[in-house]
């Protein structure tokens, strides 16, 4: 990196590697739409799907190189070489223990050095105060994921590991290509371009494409490679970028337990609701079964929790409470979802979510909506072959603009056929006493306090056990009606 660069803070974006293809989302020949299709501005690497195994996750990994654009610090070792040392089959740590990479200038107080958090704001926009790394990196470097070695150092977190300073998924890449300000204001210009187009489409049991009822699949590392949302790509300012401040405060807050001390309060090891963004996270879903009737489409997956996406087709919302709702004026951990046919496009509109968070991905409030399109991926022979899923998401609380995610769900095969879904049923066995989530046998007797389930509980017990002598701004409630 330049001096120059260095300094400012600025990210070089290098993604001049062989498996990067930008990626045109599937749109109907006769029309550009003015709210779904747009192409993305870069794609991402392929790697091989639905691996049966460790080996084969590893060799997937090797197939798709080390030249994978991974900001890191993420380090996978493979099986020992002639001297009996690990073989790296994915390094994408720039510096060990401590040091920097070679041309960068460390800053003075970073994440992994600091006595408050709260006072460096100035240098958030800085990558230096990460040390490049990724969410996922930050995650990572307690070893969060078993397949990644920890990258924390000797005398954690003072000798916390580098990402890769030279790389970062673009901030244009992630946020809406469409204009609109509103879920609303989108979902009714697609609603109206399909009745321009003589929509929108009603179908009945015999027309309703029955294809795409059945299990869909792909690997945890397609999912995780697949989208920027698995936070691998992205250097921390970037996405920092896209929050407003009382947001970013609280996913600096996030990266800073999980690395500096060691006080994750992740919501699946507590059995708390995993929440409505959860179903892009690739640690938080595996199989989705998909079923298509003509008034209902339901969507089913899970791994810690489940979720259920029941799409109501033709309804419309009632506009009377704080955001549009089917139901009572409630939210609901993941919405409430309406939706309509253009043609072979299914399209989308959810509202009245709870606010929550995702653990190594950014916080969102109760305001969140999205719209979201469903449109078939066929094969050079035109048979389905799955679904493209691509949503866009509008929370005026946490987001200072839309965003988007695309991803790809490629089908097994029917339902009829197959194992059936396993329903998941968390048992608690970590608890958070004193502020350490803590591993408790059955018949132990402990002295436990009940979180505020509406009240950020996480950051409750953070700022309890964990931030004394810190300044922290003043916040409001993520969960106000107001």
């Amino acid at each position: 990196m330049e001096s120059g660069v260095q300094k400012a803070g600025a990210i070089a974006v290098v993604f001049l590697i062989a498996p990067i293809a930008a990626a045109q989302i599937p749109t109907d020949n006769e029309f550009v739409s003015v709210g779904r299709g747009a192409p993305l501005v870069e794609g991402f690497p392929h790697v091989p799907a639905n691996p049966q195994s460790r080996e084969e996750l590893i060799a997937g990994i090797v197939e798709a190189g080390q030249g994978l654009p991974i900001v890191g610090p993420f380090r996978i070792p493979g099986a020992p070489g002639p001297d009996g040392v690990s073989v790296y089959v994915l390094n994408a740590v720039a510096a060990s223990n401590g040091q920097a990479p070679d041309g960068v200038e460390p800053l003075e107080t970073d994440l992994f050095t600091t006595k408050d958090f709260y006072k460096d704001r100035a240098l958030w926009s800085d990558p230096r105060y990460f040390r490049c790394n990724s969410g996922l990196g930050i995650e990572q470097q307690r070893g969060a994921n078993p397949i990644s070695e920890p990258t924390i150092g000797d005398e954690p977190p003072r000798t916390a590991a580098w990402g890769r300073c030279n790389l970062d998924y673009p901030r244009e890449a992630i946020v809406s290509p469409y204009g609109f300000e509103s879920a609303q204001a989108h979902y009714e210009a697609l609603l109206q371009e399909a009745r321009d187009r003589g929509g929108p489409t009603e179908h009945t049991y015999s027309t309703v494409p029955g294809e795409w009822s059945g299990r869909y699949g792909n690997s945890a590392l397609e999912m995780l490679l697949g989208t920027w949302y698995g936070m691998m790509f992205n250097q921390l300012p970037t996405i920092l970028s896209l929050l407003t401040e009382e947001y970013q405060t609280r996913l600096v807050q996030q990266a800073y337990h999980q690395v500096n001390t060691n006080k994750s309060q992740w919501p699946g090891q507590y059995c708390w609701p995993e929440g409505f963004m959860r179903r892009w996270h690739p640690p938080a879903t595996s199989e989705h079964q998909i079923l298509v009737t003509p008034s209902m489409v339901q969507i089913l997956t899970g791994r810690a929790r489940n979720f259920i996406t029941n799409i109501h087709i033709g309804r419309e919302f009632d506009m009377d409470g704080a955001v549009p709702r089917l139901g009572a004026d409630v939210p609901r951990w993941y919405g409430e979802t309406i939706g309509f046919w253009d043609g072979d496009a299914l399209i989308t509109w959810t509202s009245n979510i709870q606010g929550w968070m995702v653990h190594g991905a950014f916080e969102y409030s109760n305001k969140m909506q999205t719209v979201e399109i469903y449109t078939p991926n066929r094969d050079e022979n035109g048979n389905f072959v799955g679904l493209r899923h691509e949503a866009i998401f509008y929370d005026p609380e946490a987001l200072v603009e839309p965003i988007r995610i695309v991803r790809d769900l490629k089908k097994l095969s029917g339902l009829d056929v197959g194992e059936p879904y396993v329903f998941v049923e968390c048992v608690q066995t970590i608890f958070p006493i004193e502020g350490t989530g803590t591993p408790v046998s059955p018949g132990a007797v402990i002295e436990f306090e009940v979180p505020d389930m509406y009240g950020r509980p996480w950051a409750k017990v953070w700022e309890k056990y964990w931030e004394q002598g810190m300044e922290r701004p003043e916040q409001e409630d993520i969960f106000d009606f107001e």
